[in-house]
């Protein structure tokens, strides 16, 4: 069955399976849509996330080189979607500028 399905874009790993609509690889862990090329991010829920959409925080998060805390349930609007470990760029009220990651936010119905 494995000779149909294809191989882990992370890993190259062979052994990937479905999950709903999902292609799952068990040795990395990585998950990806198989009707398109590009990764879709998703928020903490398995919502799927585009440029321009609200989404609260849904962890205390501490803002790395200062004291301040953006706290649960911050409302932040219009994000934008970057490569990279952070592949949430916003800008949050009361902070300014900064990446998030969107495992820590949960997208608001528009």
């Amino acid at each position: 069955m494995t000779d149909t399905l294809p191989p882990c874009p992370d890993c190259a790993s062979t052994l990937t399976y479905e999950m709903d609509a999902l292609f799952v690889c068990p040795e990395c862990g990585h998950e990806w849509s198989g009707s398109a090329s590009e990764d879709v991010v998703r928020d903490a829920v398995g919502n799927v996330l585009a440029d321009g959409d609200t989404v609260t925080v849904i962890k205390d998060l501490k803002v790395k080189g200062s004291s301040q805390v953006v706290k649960v349930g911050t409302k932040v609007k219009g994000i934008r979607l970057v490569e990279g470990d952070h592949d949430i760029d916003c800008k949050v009220p009361g902070i300014g500028q900064m990446g998030l990651k969107s495992e820590f936010v949960k997208k608001v119905a528009d």
